[in-house]
């Protein structure tokens, strides 16, 4: 057979075109594509708020781990989140001062961190490792730290995801403690996919190692090209980092701190979102506060943003706020933001009149999309019952009560002085404010002391020893054993034991067949009816919901499906390199042929 008389073009043109969709399927990200990948699997388990969802600690000797919180090592359990099953995770408590805390008041409702991969590599919770159970301790509204994640995702922000969780510990009832996505590899995958960058927690807190409070590094000054000048940034990172990691960071601090185009080393638009929900929620503990911490640092090409955490003392309960200051914090010098150059991720917003006339158009757009009141109610109605019947917390229900209405006050009257603040009739300055002190927004009728702050004894409501004022809500002590003094006694009854071993697999405790009708609760305004392990006693469910399937342990998903992780990640990346490679191979090799002929 003769050749066609185009067949050159006809194979340049096969091989090209096979070529340009490999390279589709490979960078598809860098085309705007979504990679399948960032889908994970926990985002609408989990971290579905529509419920408040159940976490069961499976551990021997619940006591004995107790006693060693505060040395923060893991320790092997099982747990069991909404009736499935993990063996052998890693439990140990986190906090820094909230740990001592809540020794000091003699309580043991500590946070903690579960990570699913501590003991089994790639073992993961439909890809989630690590998960954080917060305590909102100094919080009487239990919502700080959930309402500031919401906003911040509903704005656009790369945010942890976050719902309510009932914690039991061996069957017995433990507390309402708020989940929260740890930022580790599940979160930056889920945010940012395969190609991701590097993450960091800078933190000054502190004393030593070159840092100390207010730390020149972890304020992101640049300081030098060295790299060992940075101690507190590159000692603190969460993702393993290179040489180049190290220089490119320092260079884009360089680039923000000597007054260089900020649009070549920040995401403009992420940053800028951190900071209008940042701002708005006055969060001295913090970036902008006194004590330089509790945020992440993200770099990707040479590029920084800023991730939120640990919002507990958010609303102004940091150090005493007044509540006029509080309410009325200049959106143009938060907190203690001057614009001189010593918070640099903060201070270019106001060193250039773009900038800020940005930032304010950002601000209008938070305050007309996001409505922190829509939360607050949807919140209250989910988790009221739960509060009232939680045996370890930190205030009666009447000081939750409080609490909760306090903020849905603050955010008013934030909003209120925000607005004011855009519109110009509030001086947006702390100098302006200082010479003009009459427009103001009047806050004295709020008092921020009802949502818990670091000086009102923890943030803890009355009760002895600190563990919370029970006094005419006896179902909320079901959990405590009369001879220690409040604690819940794990110690006593087979029940609440488990043949566990450390370091072995163990199986989780048997939930009975029968549905047991639960106790009434009072009418949560259409709100879904509460699902899974009750806190109301062993065994109690809403009517009509199955008892825990414990078939997948350590991990088996609903009806029999297998939970995403690292590994199956890995393998949809290897599959499509080799659907890549295949169609690329495919379209030489039909050149080839034509060509011959």
């Amino acid at each position: 057979m003769a050749a066609h008389k185009y067949i050159d073009r006809i194979c340049l043109t096969g091989a090209l075109f096979s070529l340009l969709l490999s390279l589709l399927f490979l960078n598809g990200q860098a085309l705007g594509l979504q990679s399948a990948s960032r889908v994970m699997g926990y985002e609408s388990r989990l971290f579905d708020t529509s419920r408040v969802h159940t976490v069961d600690i499976v551990m021997d000797d619940w006591e004995a781990f107790l006693e060693t919180c505060e040395d923060e090592e893991y320790s092997p359990c099982a747990a069991v989140i909404d009736g499935e099953a993990y063996k052998n995770v890693g439990l140990r408590a986190k906090g820094n001062s909230s740990l001592s805390t809540v020794s000091q008041l003699g309580s043991d409702r500590y946070s903690f961190k579960l990570e699913f991969d501590h003991y089994n590599t790639g073992k993961t919770y439909y890809g989630l490792d690590k998960l954080v159970l917060n305590n909102v301790i100094q919080d009487n509204t239990y919502m700080k730290d959930y309402l500031t994640y919401r906003l911040m995702g509903e704005f656009g922000v790369n945010a942890p995801l976050c719902s309510y969780v009932y914690i039991t510990v061996n069957g017995q009832d433990w507390g309402l403690y708020l989940a929260v996505e740890g930022l580790e590899d599940g979160f930056l995958q889920r945010n940012y996919g395969q190609d991701r960058g590097a993450l960091y927690k800078p933190d000054s807190e502190g004393f030593g190692g070159g840092g100390g409070i207010g730390s020149s590094d972890v304020k992101l000054q640049y300081i030098d090209d060295d790299p060992d000048s940075y101690v507190n940034i590159f000692d603190s990172a969460k993702t393993e980092i290179t040489d180049g990691d190290q220089a490119r960071l320092i260079q884009a601090l360089k680039t923000l701190s000597k007054g260089g185009d900020v649009s070549d080393v920040l995401d403009i638009d992420q940053v800028l979102r951190y900071f209008i929900v940042h701002n708005f929620v006055v969060n001295g503990d913090s970036y902008t506060g006194s004590i330089v911490h509790n945020y992440y640092l993200y770099e990707k090409d040479g590029r920084l943003s800023m991730l939120p955490w640990d919002y507990n003392l958010a609303f102004g309960a940091f150090q005493g706020n007044s509540t006029s200051s509080a309410v009325n914090d200049p959106i143009d010098s938060p907190l203690s933001v001057t614009g001189s150059g010593d918070r640099p991720m903060a201070d270019w917003i106001f060193s250039s009149e773009e900038y800020t006339r940005l930032y304010h158009e950002y601000f209008e757009e938070f305050l007309n999309t996001v409505d922190p009141a829509v939360i607050i109610d949807e919140a209250y109605a989910l988790i009221a019952p739960y509060v009232e019947q939680d045996p370890t917390k930190f205030c009666a229900t009447e000081e939750f009560d409080a609490g909760v209405e306090a903020l849905r006050t603050f955010c008013a009257l934030r909003t209120q002085s925000v607005s004011g603040q855009l519109a110009g009739t509030i001086p947006s300055t702390g100098t302006g404010q200082s010479a003009d002190s009459s427009a103001l927004v009047d806050a004295s009728a709020l008092t921020l002391s009802d949502m818990g702050a670091a000086n009102s004894r923890g943030g803890f409501g009355g009760g002895q020893n600190g563990r919370g004022s029970f006094t005419g809500d006896e179902n909320a002590q079901s959990a405590f054993g009369e001879d220690r003094g409040g604690r819940p006694d794990f110690g006593a009854g087979e029940d609440a034991q488990s043949d566990f071993t450390p370091g072995e697999d163990v199986e989780p405790p048997s939930l009975p067949d029968e549905d047991v009708e639960p106790p009434s609760l009072p009418n949560q305004g259409g709100q879904p009816v509460m699902s899974g392990r009750q806190p109301f006693g062993d065994g109690q469910r809403p009517e009509g919901v199955e008892a825990g399937n414990f078939d997948g342990f350590p991990g088996g998903g609903p009806g029999g499906q297998t939970p995403v992780d690292s590994a199956g990640q890995t393998a949809t990346t290897l599959i499509l390199l080799g659907v890549s490679s295949l169609v690329l191979l495919t379209g030489l090799f039909a050149a080839f042929r034509f060509k011959r002929r």
